[in-house]
């Protein structure tokens, strides 16, 4: 039963190492999501034991089958159910919005006031001022959207009045309506529906992504 005990052993140091990259944060994983990124490194720590074992090398091996199988699982689950995303990837945090910030998003989110400031010099604003809307992606990087006079080309120097932009909502994913964002937007099902319609299609099935923005203009992506 000694193969059962590897098994048993591998996991549970995946859970483990899931439940640490949760504490430790976003800002750890750049662009891996949270299981992307424990599944690597600890399959490149069990390949390296593997490379080295010559008594029983079923073990690891046994062990990496494990990792890639609870990966491969997560991610046909989060591709069937996608409101498990937030739980197993977590969800965008906004830090600031309207010239407030946020702190305890910024505690939720593990990240310090230098590092926010450090993200948003990175992405080449140095006032907090031209910045709109802040979003923490949960790939540890920052979408900034910025006031819609400090855009490139910026329209206040054309003399002309730009309209204040917020982010769109998506409402359908990989065919799913996201009930919880239609209702957010104070839409339902009905209007949805008379949308798609519209725009060519008979039933959410078909689309593969529909985002809507703070006028309620319907944007829709089909399955190529």
């Amino acid at each position: 039963m000694e193969w059962f005990k590897v098994l048993l052993t591998s996991l549970l140091s995946a859970g483990a190492l899931f439940l640490i990259a949760k504490l430790i944060g976003h800002k750890q994983i750049s662009q891996l999501d949270f299981f992307d990124y424990i599944t690597g490194i600890t399959i490149g720590s069990i390949a390296a034991e593997l490379a080295t074992e010559l008594e029983a090398p079923w073990k690891p091996l046994l062990a990496m089958a494990v990792y890639g199988t609870v990966a491969i699982v997560l991610s046909l689950l989060t591709q069937k159910l996608p409101r498990t995303r937030k739980y197993l990837n977590g969800s965008p945090t906004i830090i600031l919005n309207d010239g407030k910030l946020y702190r305890e998003n910024m505690k939720k989110a593990k990240l310090e006031l230098s590092e926010f400031l450090l993200l948003c010099r990175q992405e080449g604003y140095f006032d907090l001022n031209d910045i709109r809307t802040a979003v923490f992606e949960c790939n540890g990087r920052l979408t900034i959207l910025p006031h819609s006079s400090k855009r490139p080309l910026n329209p206040s120097d054309l003399g002309l009045a730009a309209e204040e932009e917020a982010i769109s909502t998506e409402l359908i994913m990989d065919g799913r309506i996201l009930g919880e964002n239609l209702k957010r937007r104070g839409l339902d099902d009905v209007w949805l529906t008379r949308q798609l319609r519209k725009q060519g299609f008979h039933h959410a099935s078909e689309v593969f992504l529909a985002v809507c923005d703070e006028h309620n203009r319907l944007s829709l992506f089909g399955y190529s």
